[in-house]
């Protein structure tokens, strides 16, 4: 007869390696969403800051009504020289952003490759992350 004696080497290993994949993650879970707040705080700096010109352009050339028009063009513009002043394609390499404007909003999405800090298996060792921010226009009191 066979006693229960064996090695535990095998179950160490592997709880080792599960241990192993699971902080591993956790870590790209974490700097992928360290880097989604910083892009929704930039895509929202970058909104209010085309409403913020808007708004002005439009209380300054047709005076104060209850809303000021939404030109896509000038905030698309007013997004582009907010991030390229705010050397965020900088801080952010290979960062893309998009523009969509209503009658009463201008939405901005910036998207940006993140180089994951630990390599899961299965997993590629790059992602995009994507921030989204909107801001409305409204002339008031």
């Amino acid at each position: 007869m066979r006693g229960e004696q064996g090695s535990i080497t095998p179950l160490v290993i592997g709880f080792a390696l599960v241990v192993a994949v699971l902080v591993a993650v956790v870590v790209d879970a974490s700097a992928a969403y360290l880097r989604r707040q910083g892009l929704n705080s930039l895509a929202d700096a970058a909104a209010l800051a085309a409403t913020d010109g808007l708004q002005g352009d439009s209380v300054y050339t047709h005076g104060l009504r209850d809303r000021a028009e939404i030109d896509p063009e000038a905030a698309r513009r007013y997004v582009e020289d907010y991030l390229r002043t705010s050397d965020a394609l900088l801080r952010y390499p290979g960062m893309t952003w998009s523009v969509s404007t209503s009658d009463t909003a201008v939405l901005v999405r910036v998207v940006a490759p993140l180089d994951l800090p630990l390599h899961v298996p299965g997993v590629g060792e790059r992602a995009m992350v994507a921030g989204t921010a909107a801001a409305t226009v409204v002339v008031g009191d």
